[in-house]
């Protein structure tokens, strides 16, 4: 019959194969994500068999290869994988240490220094960038690839920090401005780096330009970090050095031999700052004076039953003849013969000097009164304590003083 063809048999229109499309997709997917785990930690083998054109199977295979030297499988299954995936750090890292290898450095390094922008975090990366740049004698580059790799990794800050030290040695006039700057910028590790130059013996003579250098940026040493530098300088007998640097940076003062003698700058750093040795029967603090509230002094209590230091400072006088000044104000009990000011050298213990502390009388008074004393320093004494000592009298009644305006000064 014309026109009478079974319409039965007309082709299935695209809404009768849908659901074999989706079914099929989603098999496919099922299967990506079955061997996605495979290809990312199976064996190499095992993952290329499974995915032979997966990007990370042939990276994963360029790397292996990189590792077994054979250097041209490497650059081929390297560049497989950046043709189908075009950002892959890895391969990338691969593609140029096998560039490295075949003795084309400059192409090496356009290709590493495009790996290294694009990820911070490539290890391996940045270690041949730090390595390369510094064969080229640059500084800057190399220094800004080994502060990628510490921020990330203190397992490595041994051997970076080493790399820092013998660069600022050897290349002094170059490097230390390089290291200078990447101090300044205050990165995490920095405090880790200045402690570790104290580990040995040439690590000082660094710190000491850093210390200099770094005061005319806008991150000088801290107090702690200066007072870290002065205190391993005195350790390893290098007075000379940490007079050098006091002098330079002039912190504290160098044209003041008592640091911190009005009780008003707490910057001042150790070892000059005052040492507060709390103990049983003494108490020293520092506070403002309860009869001048715009004025900080040193506040005593004390009852005669122990000796010792009560306060103490380092002092790095030079040799010659001086005069010790301090003024007391007495607030309550009669201090005269309880507390006394001495001198002593600190490498060797010689008493160099000693006064009562505080003159008789005047108990509440609001004057202050000075005591003050004359002494000698020789050659063999680079440094000295000046120490405020209780003396036992077993009087076991408290006595409360004030001190403040402590002071030496030359006679030569």
């Amino acid at each position: 019959m014309i026109g009478g063809a079974d319409k039965s048999a007309a082709p299935r229109g695209l809404e009768d194969i849908g659901p074999y499309v989706l079914i099929v997709g989603a098999v496919l997917l099922a299967w990506q994500i079955v061997i996605q785990p495979l290809i990312q930690r199976a064996p190499v083998e095992a993952a290329i068999r499974v995915a032979p054109g997966s990007p990370i199977a042939l990276r994963r295979a360029a790397e292996a290869e990189l590792i077994a030297g054979r250097n041209d499988n490497a650059a081929s299954l390297g560049r497989d994988a950046l043709s189908r995936s075009p950002f892959d750090v890895r391969a990338l890292r691969v593609v140029g240490l096998t560039e490295a290898l075949a003795g084309r450095a400059d192409r090496a390094d356009e290709l590493l220094t495009l790996a290294g922008n694009w990820s911070l975090r490539d290890d391996p990366t940045h270690a041949w960038l730090v390595e390369h740049r510094l064969r080229r004698g640059d500084y800057s580059s190399a220094f800004a690839h080994a502060d990628t790799l510490v921020r990330r990794r203190e397992d490595i800050r041994p051997q970076v920090f080493r790399l820092f030290t013998t660069a600022a040695i050897q290349d002094r006039q170059r490097a230390l401005p390089v290291l200078v700057k990447l101090l300044a910028a205050r990165p995490p590790w920095r405090s880790a780096y200045l402690t570790g130059l104290y580990d040995g013996t040439e690590g000082l003579p660094v710190a000491a330009s850093l210390a200099v250098m770094l005061q005319a940026t806008e991150a000088p040493l801290t107090t702690h970090e200066l007072g870290e530098f002065y205190e391993q300088s005195l350790h390893k007998g290098q007075v000379e050095i940490l007079r050098t640097v006091q002098a330079r940076l002039n912190r504290p003062r160098a044209d003041t031999a008592v640091a911190n003698g009005g009780f008003d700058d707490p910057t001042a750093p150790a070892p000059f700052q005052w040492s507060l040795l709390q103990k049983a029967g003494a108490a020293a603090e520092i506070m403002t004076d309860d009869l001048d509230p715009s004025n900080s002094a040193l506040r005593i209590e004390y009852n005669g039953d122990a000796s010792g230091a009560i306060a103490r400072q380092r002092m790095f006088l030079a040799p010659g003849r001086h005069r010790f000044r301090a003024e007391s104000r007495i607030e309550s009990g009669d201090p005269a013969g309880y507390l006394e000011w001495t001198v002593t050298c600190a490498t060797g213990g010689a008493s160099l000097a000693s006064v009562s502390a505080v003159p008789a009388g005047n108990v509440g008074a609001p004057e202050w009164k000075a005591a003050s004393m004359d002494f000698s320093v020789s050659t063999a004494c680079s440094n000295q304590w000046l120490e405020l000592r209780g003396v036992s009298l077993d009087r076991g009644s408290p006595l409360v003083t004030w001190f403040d305006r402590i002071g030496i000064i030359s006679l030569d």
